[in-house]
């Protein structure tokens, strides 16, 4: 079974219909110990880091995902999801999960650019990952958001987008993956990588 993360940041559903549409059981849940449980996870979120940081550790999920991480469950992160498993993120300097050294970078800090970053660009794969299997050269994805994930080792970083700077658009480490994009909102190229992570086994 495939655990949606419930900690009152979003999306939920969208996430849900995109399983469902691409033949996938799952349940939706704010329980640490069926998020533990689960054969693999999805750690989806929409908002500010502080809000969601909060309600990750008055559940204690928080410990729940780091437990599941060190059992090498495949956990896939998406938008917020991919900010929050840093170590921190510059929105109040809020602490994070830390399953990735490094923090979540404001576009604020770049005269010029429109915020928050909105609509569909492709990526820049930089290592190769089973997630990224059958996708074509032009995929686009969708993003919303005015943060993005910034890790401190380059080897943490798995593809990058342009927007008038090139940000990280796709983190990992072990068994975590985690894009910036909406996975769920993007269309074939979407679905796809998500069926790639509900067949992943991770080494």
């Amino acid at each position: 079974m495939i655990a949606i993360v419930d900690y009152s940041a979003g999306n939920l559903t969208s996430v849900g219909r995109a399983l469902e549409y691409a033949g996938y059981n799952y349940i939706i849940t704010s329980d640490p110990k069926k998020v533990m449980n689960a054969r693999r996870i999805i750690f989806p979120g929409v908002g500010a880091a502080g809000a969601a940081m909060k309600n990750i550790k008055s559940l204690m999920l928080d410990k729940a995902l780091s437990v599941a991480f060190e059992m090498k469950k495949p956990i896939l992160g998406i938008c917020l999801g991919s900010q929050i498993v840093m170590s921190e993120s510059k929105e109040n300097n809020q602490q994070c999960l830390g399953i990735i050294e490094g923090y979540a970078k404001s576009f604020s800090e770049n005269a010029g650019l429109k915020i928050p970053h909105m609509g569909w660009n492709g990526i820049n794969i930089e290592r190769q990952h089973p997630i990224f299997s059958g996708l074509k050269k032009d995929a686009e994805f969708y993003f919303v958001h005015g943060f993005y994930p910034l890790p401190e080792n380059r080897k943490h970083i798995f593809a990058t987008t342009d927007y008038g700077i090139e940000f990280p658009s796709v983190v990992g480490s072990g068994s975590l993956i985690a894009t910036q994009f909406h996975i769920e909102k993007s269309g074939e190229a979407g679905l796809k990588m998500l069926s790639n992570f509900c067949n992943w086994k991770p080494l």
